[in-house]
């Protein structure tokens, strides 16, 4: 307050009008003021670096919790918003496809009441889904569809190789602009989140520039997660762990992978393949993702290295 009554006291003796020192300092107070109050508010209530709260918590090295529903309910979408999970993800590989029912279920998920108090955009929960094609169907309108209704993850059934990962990420990325830090590898999303734009609560400028591939672009807000499922995705996991934009490995249960090894889920076999892709995730700095359904094993899979667990709801 001195420095303010000093320049007061000087603008005041030049020849600039007394009406105009008076607002030029009230006008410094004011900006000073606000910077302290935003300095002093509490870090949720400002704006965080990711609308995917699933994201923002894997960037900070830390594990997420998440669940699965096939219940496409408004009632179970405002009960899911609010849970203690960090995501969510609609399971349609083994259910019907219903596109409109998941677009419902999206619109079910907004919680202005938790956006207010939040101060912010981001939702409690992130919602992802899983769809019926595997990789080598090549359905590239899947992940349009989902992603133009405002999904922020897709889950990618029975990725084999290489290219089928990097045709998944290339699904889930806008062309990129001249000037992109990160054109590589090119996208070949068609451009009309009109959907998206509603659920997320933001500009239709801001979603573009948000919804890339986390980690390939920082600040992207989506995350491309392939399914090793199959002989051929287990042999080569090393290189799909390693395709710019992928973020997260799912072994899930192990079932369709047991089957293909030809033994029992809780085989040893199994446990050396989930293993086999976890070594794969921490050497290229990738989120591994399992299903894990008891406090005990969800324990032993995080101090394994797991970053990303499915559990049952209140399990």
């Amino acid at each position: 307050m001195h420095l303010f009554r000093a320049l007061d006291a000087k603008w005041s003796s030049s020849r600039l009008p007394r009406t105009f020192v008076t607002t030029a300092v009230a006008g410094a107070i004011a900006i000073t003021a606000w910077v302290l109050i935003m300095a002093s508010a509490p870090l949720a209530q400002q704006a965080p670096l990711h609308l995917n709260p699933a994201i923002e918590k894997l960037a900070q090295g830390k594990p997420i919790i998440g669940t699965n529903t096939s219940d496409l309910s408004l009632e179970n979408a405002r009960s899911l918003a609010r849970a203690d999970f960090d995501y969510v993800y609609v399971d349609m590989e083994h259910s019907p496809l219903n596109m409109e029912g998941l677009h419902n279920f999206l619109v079910g998920m907004i919680d202005k009441a938790a956006i207010l108090k939040k101060g912010n955009a981001q939702p409690k929960v992130a919602a992802f889904a899983r769809f019926p094609p595997y990789g080598r169907d090549n359905a590239q309108w899947i992940a349009k569809q989902a992603l133009d209704m405002g999904l922020m993850g897709v889950i990618f059934n029975g990725i084999d190789n290489k290219e089928q990962a990097l045709l998944a990420v290339q699904n889930m990325r806008y062309p990129q602009k001249k000037a992109s830090k990160y054109p590589v590898p090119p996208g070949i999303r068609g451009t009309a989140p009109g959907y998206a734009i509603w659920v997320w609560g933001i500009s239709g400028a801001e979603y573009t520039q948000r919804a890339d591939v986390w980690p390939l672009n920082p600040e992207g807000d989506l995350l491309a997660i392939p399914m090793i499922e199959t002989l051929e995705g287990l042999k080569n996991v090393n290189e799909i762990a390693a395709v710019p934009g992928v973020g997260a490995l799912f072994i899930g249960a192990g079932a369709d992978l047991s089957q293909y090894l030809g033994v029992a889920q809780n085989a040893p076999e199994v446990e050396e393949a989930r293993q086999t892709i976890l070594r794969a995730c921490l050497s290229h700095n990738v989120a591994c993702a399992i299903t894990a359904n008891t406090k005990a094993d969800i324990d032993k899979r995080l101090k394994e290295g797991w970053k990303m667990i499915r559990t049952g709801r209140g399990e």
